[in-house]
């Protein structure tokens, strides 16, 4: 154990006071083993990091779990990069004919990424409201009996949600159409 390559520090080395001999070496404290400590230190904040972001994930899925009528808590970012069956769904598809207050059936341009018993959100300039789709075809979607009458152009999209801090509650958005104007000043 005599390697001039080796830094050896010898903790509680015990001497003896008269003949200044070695009684007993004590432990031997290597780089190795400092490296060992390091590492692991370092292994275990990396885990810290990643336990972080699961448990940030799943408080985010039973806050939301049930909020929105027809979500099943899949409306939402998880926050961590990793979808992980979380996926935010944003899908909308434009309505190619009008539709009447009591039609179960409504033509899109195309059903694509849209699921049999989810919530979406049927709106034009003059009405909007929420259904629950029943069926998806590729180039129409059945849904509840709608309430109010469509034009052509009218959007059906993934229902919008704003989130109420006061009460802590996802609540349904309000659709509109809005004017703005610009001007120059010189």
């Amino acid at each position: 154990m005599n390697n001039p390559y080796v830094k050896t520090l010898w903790f509680d080395e015990i001497v003896d006071p008269i003949t200044e001999e070695i009684i007993e070496e004590g432990t031997p404290y290597l780089a190795a083993y400092a490296n060992n400590i390091e590492q692991g230190i370092y292994n275990a904040y990396e885990l810290i990091i990643v336990q972080d972001k699961e448990i940030q994930r799943l408080r985010v899925q039973m806050e939301i779990n049930g909020r929105v009528p027809g979500n099943s808590g899949a409306f939402f970012d998880t926050l961590d990069g990793y979808s992980n069956k979380l996926v935010s769904l944003d899908e909308e598809t434009i309505v190619t004919e009008a539709v009447s207050a009591g039609a179960t059936t409504i033509k899109v341009d195309g059903g694509e990424g849209f699921t049999a018993f989810t919530q979406v959100t049927i709106y034009d300039d003059v009405s909007h409201e929420d259904v629950l789709v029943t069926a998806v075809h590729a180039d129409s979607i059945e849904v509840q009996a709608l309430s109010n009458s469509y034009k052509r152009g009218a959007v059906v999209a993934r229902s919008n949600v704003v989130v109420d801090t006061v009460n802590k509650l996802m609540i349904n958005c309000e659709w509109g159409t809005f004017t703005i104007e610009a001007g120059e000043v010189i």
